[in-house]
């Protein structure tokens, strides 16, 4: 138990204030690198900075050539050094950590429970404490969405990913022995609140591929039959309740505009995000890209000229794949992809259907969203290429024999 307790605190961290009182793309956790990067070097007696640098180093040397503002890149660059030393303590974390399991129900329990917590506030004059009130698309002005103490709903959704896949499993797999009820209000009551439909359409998209692939070995399963029928059975009933009684309700006004063009959201993280990310590169290297911390040099006048914003409203390409374009130009992006089709294949992703939904969710994701120093973003890609939960083994069968959690008493 001690040895889960010492991490509980830097779990609370990165699930829940890691952003708090920060500029837009800071992190404690990136801030805490330094005591990180001693603490890896203590556990695993490597060295894991300098490959790291030496892969950057011929990127650097053309951004410099090229020409750059050394003062904004320097800082871009050291915050995502931060976030590079924050990965790989995680996923020394992994590795060392004997229960990775109940730090994920602590996270579940007291997700919930700001929640529980964050509701009231959504009627009260302080509801921008927990929620972000968005013009998010045609018809939705002023649109409160859930976000915690996070940057934005999107980003929460994203950090609560991996805690809802792997208690999804466990539901599914019959691996928990929380009242089925329960479980599944305290997973899908985040994503409702935090109306991120980016996040869910990438994890219907991921659930629906995982099934297609390991259909006989999934459907045969009682639970996941069940689900599938009263799941497809009540969104067909809400679907009707909501078209005939309440048309113009938020659910259905947001979908429409998203497949009609009209999100503006939407639109900004998909195509706008490269077609923008393409005009950037024109004027510089299409290769190498301008280079990191360069985009409010070299893109800022085109961003607002597009969007028509205000003098003083920050400028991103709100897009991990485009923005890594836009940085790294085509060397860093082709690098980017294929190192992810690479480790797919080196680490056997599909054995697991924990980790092929997260594999399948985050390669969706990055062209609807993140950015490229987003540590929730790296930690769902490092648990999609690290075997941390065998139970899920697509070789595993149903079930374990006995549920992973709660204990039984005694």
């Amino acid at each position: 138990m001690a040895a889960i307790n010492k991490y509980i605190p830097f779990a609370f961290i990165y699930f829940f204030v890691n952003a708090v009182a920060l500029p837009f793309g800071l992190t404690y956790t990136t801030l805490l690198a330094p005591l990180f990067y001693v603490w890896i070097l203590l556990v695993r007696k490597k060295e894991v900075l300098l490959p790291f640098l030496i892969i950057l180093l011929p990127f650097f040397i053309m951004h410099y050539t090229t020409g750059v503002d050394l003062q904004s890149y320097g800082i871009s660059l050291l915050n995502m050094t931060g976030v590079y030393i924050f990965c790989q303590a995680f996923y020394t974390f992994l590795k060392t950590c004997s229960d990775v399991e109940k730090i994920l129900h602590y996270v579940l329990v007291v997700n919930f429970i700001f929640c529980l917590v964050a509701i009231p506030f959504y009627f009260s004059p302080y509801h921008h404490w927990f929620w972000m009130e968005q013009n998010i698309s045609s018809g939705l002005a002023d649109t409160r969405r859930l976000r915690l103490l996070t940057y934005e709903p999107s980003y929460y959704a994203l950090l609560f990913t991996p805690v809802f896949l792997f208690f999804l499993l466990q539901y599914l797999f019959r691996q928990n022995r929380l009242p089925g009820g329960v479980l599944l209000v305290m997973l899908f009551l985040p994503f409702v609140l935090s109306f991120s439909t980016g996040v869910i359409g990438c994890l219907l998209l991921s659930g629906l591929l995982t099934w297609v692939i390991y259909f006989n070995r999934l459907t045969r399963l009682r639970r996941v039959l069940n689900g599938l029928i009263i799941t497809g059975f009540s969104m067909l009933t809400a679907g009707i309740m909501l078209f005939f009684f309440f048309r113009d309700n938020p659910l259905f006004l947001r979908l429409s505009n998203v497949f009609l063009g009209r999100d503006t959201s939407a639109r900004g993280r998909t195509d706008e995000a490269f077609l923008l990310a393409h005009k950037i590169l024109q004027t510089g290297n299409e290769y190498w890209g301008i280079g990191w911390g360069q985009l409010k040099w070299v893109g800022e006048d085109l961003i607002r000229s597009f969007y028509l914003y205000y003098e003083n409203t920050p400028v991103a390409i709100p897009n991990a794949a485009a923005e890594t374009l836009v940085i790294l130009g085509w060397t860093g992006f082709i690098t980017r992809i294929g190192l992810e089709i690479i480790l797919f294949f080196l680490t056997r992703v599909w054995t697991s259907y924990f980790r092929l939904l997260l594999f399948f969710f985050m390669f969706f994701y990055q062209f609807a969203g993140s950015f490229i120093t987003n540590g929730a973003e790296y930690v769902i890609w490092i648990l999609a290429f690290t075997n941390v939960f065998p139970q899920f083994g697509v070789k595993q069968g149903s079930r374990p024999a006995t549920p992973l959690w709660p204990p039984r008493e005694g």
